[in-house]
């Protein structure tokens, strides 16, 4: 019979036979979280994190989650795992501007030697981050939220070491799902003009419009070629082609461009530019609107406008790009258009 070894704080596993008969009993009981239970694998896991942390068997399970495929630990945890390291000075936390419009939860960690490290985060990084109001805690404890934030990355920057690069499960809960972004072989054109401007998959949870099927676009190809061949050669190919598409709804550049992303701009057919994938269209589209922010012959208000307009004529390419790059998007969007608010304001006085 496996026997296990006891210590001043409960069982404590000593060989991997051990463990595996440990993480087999409390996968069965009820009282380890419901993530835990049937799952004795997972058990083992988290006792080996917590051993390396510092933690119980027991203290791990119930402070080591696991989210999106990735080990985190809980603010408070963490905080306990700082403070009883002896490389920790102090830790002070607290809130600025509290009854403002903005305000910010702080936490300074000292750790012994070294200069204090400061984190803020405010009500309108929470806003920005589209965390604001968010169903859930957000919604029901929002400026513990925010102190948990703050928390965790003065501890995370702070206490790298102690944390083993830990981040905190608040944080890790409020990180979009991962998706496959492994791109998937495509099959060869059945028709050579369907690599001309093939329309990009339908994304199935951010609310992008469906976009219309190949299949319609050659449809209405063979329609145009059923037509009296007299009428067919008045017209040029590319003409021919380019109205097919264009009566689908689906976007039309001229056969000569280099094929990939077109970055454009307010009232102009031709693109700005092209690019080859979606990360290079992302820094070539931030690098014009960062550059129409701080055009300093317009003023604050054309500026805001000019940013709008280009967001708009670009629309339907951010849609395409992922999930944490359309965050940053709207994210430096909004501060473009706070700081021209600010400006307008200024000259206003």
């Amino acid at each position: 019979m496996n026997q296990l070894a006891t210590t001043n704080q409960g069982f404590a596993p000593t060989t991997l036979t051990e463990a595996m008969t440990f993480s087999e009993m409390l996968a069965k009981s009820q009282m380890v979280p419901k993530a835990y239970q049937g799952k004795p694998e997972d058990v083992l896991v988290a006792m080996q994190w917590g051993r390396e942390l510092g933690l119980a068997p027991l203290q791990a399970l119930q402070n080591i989650a696991c989210i999106n495929g990735k080990p985190s630990v809980y603010g408070d945890a963490a905080m306990a795992l700082v403070q009883a390291s002896p490389v920790c000075e102090d830790i002070e936390e607290f809130f600025e501007g509290e009854g403002t419009p903005n305000p910010v939860a702080v936490c300074i960690a000292q750790r012994k030697g070294r200069k204090p490290v400061k984190a803020t985060f405010s009500l309108e990084d929470a806003k920005r981050a589209g965390l604001w109001g968010k169903p859930g805690p957000w919604q029901a404890y929002p400026k513990r939220m925010m102190q948990m934030r703050a928390r965790g990355f003065a501890l995370r920057d702070a206490f790298p070491d102690v944390l083993k690069g830990l981040i905190t499960a608040e944080e890790a809960q409020d990180f979009p799902a991962e998706r496959d972004v492994t791109p998937k072989p495509q099959a060869l054109p059945r028709n050579p003009l369907d690599a001309i401007a093939p329309p990009a998959p339908a994304l199935e949870d951010d609310g992008q419009r469906a976009h219309v099927e190949i299949e319609e676009v050659n449809q209405q190809l063979q329609e145009a070629a059923a037509e009296p061949e007299e009428e067919v050669a008045q017209e040029p190919l590319g003409e021919t082609v380019a109205a097919a598409l264009t009566e689908a709804g689906i976007e039309v550049v001229d056969i000569e461009e280099v094929k990939g992303f077109a970055l454009r701009v307010p009232g102009k057919d031709a693109p700005h530019s092209i690019h080859p994938d979606l990360l290079a269209w992302s820094a070539a589209y931030e690098a014009l609107a960062d550059k129409t922010a701080r055009a300093a012959k317009a003023s604050p208000r054309d500026r805001m406008s000019a940013l709008k307009k280009l967001r708009e004529a670009n629309e339907v390419t951010i849609n395409r790009i992922d999930m944490v790059e359309r965050v940053k998007h709207t994210a430096a969007y909004s501060k473009r258009l706070a700081a021209l608010g600010a400006a307008m304001g200024d000259e206003a006085k």
